[in-house]
């Protein structure tokens, strides 16, 4: 822990009036400001843009690379919250805007500098993202920026990686906290259903509606609503979903009645949502809405340094979710995890660890050979089958059939455990269970 006057670095002609008992040293152009960063052990760098002689981000970039130890705070009068993630996505400890005490920000940085604080007790939420790799580091600054505000997240990334948890971590640390977060799976819902399950209906909307229903957006009410897949959105329903998150309101199903709510919106996607754009299957307009604080959660084979704690927060869950002896990881074992791609990412990592936990029996130690780390391969009847004639093919029916195979494989080596097969596939259960119903459907 350092001792003595706060000592802070300022950077920019335009900086801000700091307490007479710190001491300062100033910097009008980015130039001076790396050679004195290099010279001092400061406990805070402070970035008043703009700077003369270099953009933020170079700036930001070579002040993190010349001393990492010391938090960089960006004092930007113009930034909006587009701007002040991407600050922070690039390394910055905080950003202050026009509304921020810039004052505050800076003392904080510094104190965490000073004697760092303990995450789990002043951040609960913090426990929900396992890992010290830069790509989470990166994803908590974001989520410490952002949690406060209600703008709209867009969380990007790869099935698997835990989209849902980074926005239950969002929530929980947000004011919203207090009432619970509401999610739903777009993919999961026919699309005859999904307005309804959106914005409630009124009885006798349409055949089946036989009492009025509230929906999602209005139970989300003061607190967070979680749409995961929201590529899956339909256009019709798209349209709506625009206007909700203009206007904050909505009319139930076969009502004339407008609703206001108070909800803060986070949507995940494991697409490219610009591709579906330029697709004509997703609204620009929407996307731009959606897309106010994008987060993107990296895929587990490029945090390999977070896969030992992963698996071994895992073990521990299950362990006393079964109420059994704490197991633990050989050391071949940890190094065949590690070797692993992890198609599946953390989703394939926790269902992994469940069957190997199952299979070693009353064994303490899980060894290599508990682990089922490859998925089902393509079965070779289903390619050998394939033929494009001179007529051509029903391309949806075959490609509907190749994917009943792989899935009822999955099923087979999963002993009918859908939550396991799930994992094999990369998909989540919910995400399997449609398919199944889609299949059931199409074969009907």
């Amino acid at each position: 822990m350092k001792r003595g006057a706060l000592q802070a670095l300022q950077i920019g002609a335009d900086g801000v009036d700091l307490p007479p008992e710190w001491l300062v040293d100033r910097a009008l152009t980015a130039a001076e400001g790396i050679d004195r960063l290099g010279n001092v052990d400061y406990d805070v760098a402070i970035v008043a843009t703009p700077v003369p002689d270099a953009p933020v981000d170079d700036l930001l970039e070579r002040l993190l690379s010349l001393r990492r130890s010391v938090p960089v705070v960006i004092c930007d009068a113009s930034a909006l919250v587009a701007d002040a993630v991407r600050y922070m996505q690039l390394g910055a400890y905080d950003v202050a805007g026009p509304d921020d005490d810039a004052i505050a920000k800076i003392q904080a940085a510094a104190d965490a500098c000073r004697s760092r604080p303990a995450d789990d007790v002043s951040e609960p939420w913090r426990q929900m993202l396992v890992g010290t790799s830069p790509a989470i580091m990166r994803t908590l600054d974001v989520i410490r920026l952002v949690a406060k505000r209600r703008s709209t997240v867009l969380i990007t990334g790869e099935t698997g990686t835990g989209k849902e948890v980074v926005a239950r971590a969002l929530h929980l640390a947000s004011p919203r906290s207090q009432f619970p977060m509401v999610a739903v799976n777009v993919a999961a819902l026919p699309e005859t259903l999904l307005e309804a399950e959106l914005f409630g209906h009124v009885k006798g909307a349409f055949t089946g509606a036989s009492q009025q229903r509230i929906g999602r957006c209005e139970q989300a009410n003061r607190s967070t609503l979680f749409l995961d897949e929201i590529g899956d959105l339909p256009l019709g329903v798209q349209t709506k979903l625009l206007r909700f998150l203009q206007e904050r309101e909505f009319q139930r199903v076969g009502s004339s009645e407008t609703v206001r709510v108070d909800v803060r919106m986070i949507v995940a996607a494991n697409v490219n949502l610009l591709d579906l754009v330029r697709q004509g299957m997703f609204r620009e307009d929407l996307y731009y809405r959606l897309s106010v604080v994008p987060i993107t959660v990296p895929p587990l084979r490029d945090r390999p340094e977070d896969i030992p704690l992963l698996a071994n927060h895992f073990i521990e869950r299950v362990c006393r979710q079964e109420t059994i002896a704490q197991r633990r990881l050989a050391p071949a074992t940890l190094a065949k995890l590690r070797a692993f791609s992890w198609p599946g990412n953390v989703r394939q990592l926790e269902n992994a660890v469940e069957m190997a936990i199952a299979f070693s029996g009353e064994r303490e130690l899980l060894i290599p050979s508990d682990f089922t780390l490859a998925g089902p391969a393509l079965p070779i009847s289903a390619l050998q089958s394939i033929a494009v004639s001179g007529t051509g093919l029903n391309f949806e029916q075959t490609v509907g059939r190749i994917e009943r195979q792989i899935i009822e494989e999955a099923l087979r080596k999963a002993r009918g455990n859908k939550t396991v097969a799930a994992g094999m596939l990369g998909l989540k259960r919910t995400t399997l269970s449609a398919k199944l119903r889609s299949l059931s459907a199409s074969a009907g």
